[in-house]
């Protein structure tokens, strides 16, 4: 379990293929601190670290895994939002976030803003997949708060901080990311799904 509060950000320095799965290897400053078996968000994807030493540290994403986020597409050299699980006696600065990515959102719109940034994203809606005004979305493992909110589109305004410490800097219009929504929201949405049911 994670909070969307970003640790650090990591290079992509090695992709390797293995049957249906993706090895990624990643440089940055935490990957001395980890160790194998370790829970790690890599751009809000829960993965498990499978090697490291003192610079480096590596991941496998498996097919079922490539299909519904990102890292498919990530590139040697692409930057991505680091966050190691959460410890029960920390502050919850972000949000509840699992690291169980439910789809991609496409970036359509950045505009700078007196000092921040506000992004907008689509996605494509369900029953289950709820945004709505001023509450909590992980994108690309960023706890964020939405706003302007409609059926299929909402937007984010980034901080200078958050800007600069996150691989947010590096998207443009079309760009694609990862997107969880926040899970009592899903909760709600199945019971009342079920309630109809019944």
């Amino acid at each position: 379990m994670f909070t969307g509060i970003i640790e650090a950000t990591g290079k992509v320095e090695k992709l390797e293929t293995e049957s249906g799965n993706l090895h990624i290897t990643v440089s940055s400053p935490i990957s001395h601190e980890l160790k194998i078996d370790q829970s790690i968000s890599h751009n809000g994807v829960c993965l498990t670290v499978v090697a490291c030493n003192a610079q480096q540290h590596t991941v496998t994403a498996i097919a079922e895994t490539l299909r519904k986020t990102n890292l498919g597409e990530l590139k040697v050299g692409d930057i991505v939002n680091l966050e190691r699980c959460m410890v029960l006696n920390a502050r919850l600065d972000g949000h509840i976030v699992q690291g169980h990515v439910d789809q991609t959102a496409k970036c359509i719109n950045i505009v700078e803003e007196n000092g921040s940034w506000i992004f907008q994203f689509e996605y494509e809606p369900s029953p289950q997949n709820l945004v709505v005004e001023k509450g909590s979305v992980c994108i690309n493992g960023i706890s964020l708060t939405a706003f302007d909110v409609l059926d299929d589109v909402f937007k984010v305004a980034i901080i200078p901080y958050t800007f600069e410490h996150t691989n947010m800097k590096y998207l443009s219009e079309e760009s694609f990311v990862n997107i969880e929504f926040d899970i009592i929201g899903k909760y709600v949405a199945r019971l009342r799904e079920f309630e109809v049911k019944h």
